[in-house]
Order: C-alpha cells, then structure tokens, then sequence
C-alpha cells in the first residue's frame, strides 16, 4: 500500500489558549475521504486512538490524544451550492472565515453565526458553537446533512431522510462517533443587519432582559464585573443601506479599544491584580454607543486577538437573570479580581441531542480570564451558581461536569451514547475528556 497522505513531524500539539498540551505518535493530514479511512484502518491495527483536531479553539481536551491526531489541513473547500435546496457542502476543515466570505461572493449567507470564525467548521459544530438568537439557533442547527467516517472506515452520508439516527446526534458529536469530512449548511440569500451597540447599566438590562430578548433577532450584553455597567449589542435584519462602520473608528473600537488597550490592560491586571476593579471602571466606559449597517459575518463576528480561557454554561432562559444577580454577588463578597467582562447570549430551543439548547429556550453565561491568570478559583464559584440552575456546560469550554451530571440535565443523553455504543464500540475516538463526559 503506498501512503499518499501528508504526514507531519511529530511534535507536541496546543490549543488556542495553550492551556491544553497533547503529544501525538503521529500526526496525519489526509486529502481525501479514501485516505481519511485508510488512516483510521491503520490506527486501528496499530491500537491507537485517533481525535481530529481543527483550529484549536477549544478550551477542553475534547481534541487530545497519545495516538493519531488528525488535522484536516487538506480537506478544505466549497463542494457543491445548490441553489434550488439553499444548501451548500463543504469540506470539514473549512475555516468558517473562508466559508463566509466565499458564501458572499455568491450572494449567499448563514442565518446565524458565533462572534468568533478562527473554527474549522467541523470544530466548531461538533462542539455547539453558537451566537445569539431570538429565532436562529447554532450553528449545527444549520446543518442539513454531514459525511462521517466511522471506525471501521465506512463513509456514512447522514441527514433526515439517511441514517436519521445518526443525524439526530452527529450534529454536535463531540468527535466521539467518528470523523466529519463534509457538511451541508442551508443558506439564505445574503442579507443586511444593522448592529446597534449602547452601553446600559447591569439593573436596567437585567430587569428588561425579557423584553429585549423578544424584541430583537440578536440581542447579547456583556457585564463589567466590579462595575454596574454593561455594554448592549442589538442585530436586527434591515433593508439598508449598508453604512458599515468609518474606517478609522472602526479600528478605534475593534482594534486598538477591543484588542490592544484590552491586551495593555490584561497584562497590568495580571501583574497587579489590585488594579483591575479601577481598569473595568474605564473599559466599561470606553466603548461609546455606535450603529452600522453590514452583511451578517461582519456584523456577527469580531477579532479577538487577546487570549482568553472560558468557561460557559447555558440555563434555562428564565433563570438567566437570577444567575446573573447571584454570579455578580458572588464577585462582589470575594477577593476575585475579574478582568473579562461576562457575555450574555440566547438561542431558541432546538432538536439535537447534546445540544446545550435541546429542548429548551436557552439563555448563556461565559466567564473569561486573560490566559496565565488562576481560573480555577473564579470558575469553580461560578460553576457552583450554574449547575445549581441545570446548567449545561459548553462542551469545548472548561467545565468539570461528568456524565452521571451530563445525563441528568440532557434527557437525550441515552439516545446519544447508544448510538456512539453501535459506531465506535472499542472507542477509537475515545480520549480522557470524552470519558469523562460520556462514560465508558
């Protein structure tokens, strides 16, 4: 047999944050589907574990293993658009900043996307990357059909009317049933939004959070912790024209307000945490009130250069503002120095198993700290007020939830693991993070 695949260098791998280290036997990156099964028949006969890996924004191991990573540098690209379904295909290591900048091109654009398009769009639904939403869910609630290679090498083609029971819980796999090679997303013919960002005080939004919810499409904030401030941000669909922010104070607020003085102020707060509840005071007032007009991924999305590790949990949308109440006390009784604001964001309930939304109106809370900080402290507290509210963590986002917990807040969680029991039964995804989530 003639190995045709690229093969790196072995070497140690690290995610975005670099709070997560693993040391493949090898690391593979397949161009076809064909050699994607010949390496998994080969891992196999090996008896090691095999874990694809995309970009790396993760903050769990959910990509880690000792046995065969894969990266999917080579299975990127646009497939098919097919006009008459509104669908597109694409390959799986796709980056979702290619993907939306070449559905623009044609006219053409998601409904809904997350804040951040670093993700290959494999990672990123596997994990249940989302952004906010009165009506529009994630972004694997898009997906109308995927391609998944099981352990055995076998290409199974996954959508409503094929494997249904596969497509019922692949959509956010977790990479725990095999490996995705292709996605189809619905699309729709590109649109406008128009982003109207305000600052307002924590009381204020909290006591009409309901209200703007139900009024806007998108409607996320983000609190100052040590301050009563918040920043809203408001995305609703407009028939133009576009008037996307002025160039220079564009930059002003994405780049050197939301990104450099941001780094500055990270890097004292950490030298001095002391520092931090005077920084929060000025951040929150930094960022002015502003509306612009752009197609949907330069309104939903934003460079986020500064590092980060996060923790979020997703609650039920009536609880969210009583968590928020308790999240800010529990920061104001500590000697917590928190230097990230926290972001607020909802979806709509949806129809995928080990979807943080599944089955029910989903408000989220995500926790951050500068990378290099101590996060255990902050997080632990704020894991304790998450799960006293069924909470459930993001599944690529720093959590310590098992799956005696998992089972208990996701009433499909059976339903998943059987069908991981039939396509993986030796688990050859398998990894420590996913045993602990998903049992053995």
């Amino acid at each position: 047999m003639t190995e045709t695949y690229a093969r790196t260098a072995t070497g140690p791998w690290r995610n975005w944050a670099g709070n997560v280290t693993a040391r493949p036997a090898r690391t593979v990156s397949p161009a076809s589907v064909d050699e994607l099964a010949d390496v998994l028949r080969r891992a196999s006969e090996d008896g090691l574990r095999v874990k694809p890996a995309g970009t790396g924004h993760s903050f769990t191991a959910t990509a880690a293993t000792d046995g065969v990573l894969i990266r999917p540098d080579l299975l990127t690209g646009i497939r098919k658009i097919d006009r008459a379904a509104m669908t597109v295909t694409v390959e799986a290591g796709t980056p979702l900043k290619r993907l939306n900048t070449a559905l623009a091109r044609e006219g053409l654009s998601l409904t809904n996307m997350g804040d951040i398009m670093e993700q290959t769009v494999a990672g990123a639904t596997s994990t249940g990357t989302h952004g906010t939403g009165r009506d529009s869910a994630s972004i694997s609630a898009q997906i109308r059909a995927l391609e998944l290679v099981t352990a055995d090498g076998t290409v199974l083609t996954c959508s409503e009317t094929e494997n249904p029971d596969v497509f019922a819980v692949a959509r956010i796999g977790l990479g725990a049933l095999g490996v995705i090679t292709a996605i189809t997303f619905a699309v729709e013919p590109v649109f406008l939004l128009t982003a109207r960002e305000e600052p307002m005080s924590f009381d204020r939004v909290t006591s009409d959070f309901d209200r703007l919810v139900t009024e806007n499409e998108h409607f996320e904030f983000y609190w100052f912790p040590h301050t009563g401030n918040c920043n809203t941000k408001r995305n609703n669909r407009s028939a133009g024209p576009a008037a996307p922010p002025g160039r220079v104070s564009g930059w002003i607020d994405d780049e050197l307000l939301s990104n450099g003085v941001f780094q500055v102020a990270c890097s004292l707060g950490r030298a001095v945490p002391a520092t931090i509840p005077s920084i929060a005071k000025l951040s929150s007032r930094a960022l002015s009130a502003r509306t612009y007009t752009d197609i949907p991924y330069k309104v939903f999305t934003s460079p986020r250069r500064v590092r980060f590790v996060e923790m979020e949990y997703a609650l039920p949308r009536e609880a969210a503002v009583e968590a928020l109440r308790e999240l800010r006390a529990m920061v104001d009784r500590s000697p917590l120095r928190i230097s990230f604001p926290v972001e607020v964001r909802t979806a709509p309930a949806d129809d995928i198993a080990l979807s943080t939304a599944s089955g029910r109106e989903t408000a989220y809370i995500a926790v951050h700290l500068y990378r290099g900080t101590p996060y255990q402290a902050y997080f632990t507290a704020v894991e304790r007020i998450m799960t006293a509210h069924a909470g459930r963590p993001h599944w690529g986002k720093i959590n310590t939830r098992d799956a005696a917990y998992l089972a208990g807040v996701y009433p499909r969680f059976g339903e998943f693991t059987a069908v991981r029991d039939r396509l993986d039964p030796d688990r050859l995804f398998g990894n420590d993070y996913l045993r602990r989530v998903l049992g053995d």
